[in-house]
């Protein structure tokens, strides 16, 4: 019998990696989306029918974690599509960089709601769902390099996931009696679009760091793009791909890691051992 997943952010990058691994170990799929806009769109029927390829069922809805009953709707919803729940993986979230003397309440507020408030919320009624159905399940929760290393522009968010990292170790107290595990993923420089991808962003937002205006007009540049220039500086000598992340996060839902709990396993090539920034402008670790 194949076992249930809820996978936050699953249209694209992290989230679709993530899936698509947990499809081919055994799991089938409910997964959230955000965006009403036409790539977005397309991005959610290529999710489901890569799904499917790999042999899982799925389910998809649109969820705006930034408003205060997204959560708990969406989560309802998961579970009664699903009949069941075996992991959560919280995996949607986003930086907005800004220094400090740039920020507003607007964005401080954002970050907290989505990168900090939902995880939370979701590992809560996660483990209520498992303690009072005795499922010895699993949380697993999408941190970030930042969470141990200082970037510029991100002090939110770098923030949020040093405490995520230290949250999970109480929380995987809370509910280690009833056999139920917590732990985190840290990548560090993960590709996430494709060139194609890359292309079809028209205007990058301000969570697309990876996007250069120069795409817009000279798209033979995106040969070189903003992992392709980093890769080559990272110890393991190539950026990350959303599968590299998946694979961690099958291998602490599995049996083979039944006796890690409250761990941060970081997914990075090496790159924050150094003291690397994540920033291909910026002089090599070597």
């Amino acid at each position: 019998m194949r076992k249930k997943a809820i996978v936050t952010g699953a249209s694209i990058g992290m989230g679709r990696g993530i899936a698509l691994v947990l499809a081919k170990e055994g799991y089938d799929i409910a997964f959230s989306y955000y965006g009403d806009d036409e790539n977005t769109k397309k991005d959610v029927v290529t999710t489901v029918r890569l799904l499917r390829e790999a042999g899982a069922e799925s389910w998809y809805t649109e969820a705006d974690f930034s408003q205060k009953h997204a959560p708990k709707e969406f989560f309802e919803w998961a579970v009664n599509e699903m009949g069941g729940l075996d992991l959560l993986v919280n995996s949607a979230g986003v930086n907005m960089p800004l220094p400090l003397q740039q920020l507003t309440e607007d964005n401080i507020d954002y970050l907290f709601a989505l990168d900090q408030r939902t995880y939370v919320l979701l590992m809560h009624y996660a483990a209520v769902y498992m303690i009072e159905n005795h499922i010895k399940g699993n949380i697993i929760n999408v941190s970030s390099s930042r969470g141990e290393r200082a970037y510029p522009n991100a002090g939110i968010y770098c923030g949020i996931k040093a405490g995520l990292n230290h949250m999970i170790q109480a929380f995987a107290l809370d509910v280690a009696e009833y056999g139920i595990r917590i732990n985190n993923v840290a990548p560090g420089a993960v590709r996430v679009r494709t060139k194609e991808e890359l292309l079809a962003i028209k205007e990058g937002g301000p969570t697309d760091y990876f996007w250069d205006p120069d795409y817009k007009e000279h798209p033979e540049k995106v040969e070189n793009d903003f992992w392709d220039v980093l890769g080559p500086k990272i110890p393991l000598g190539r950026s990350g791909e959303t599968e590299d992340i998946g694979n961690a996060v099958a291998f602490l839902a599995s049996d083979k890691a039944s006796y890690i709990t409250g761990v941060t396993l970081r997914v990075d090539g090496a790159l924050i051992i150094p003291g690397m920034p994540e920033d291909p402008a910026l002089p090599s670790w070597k």
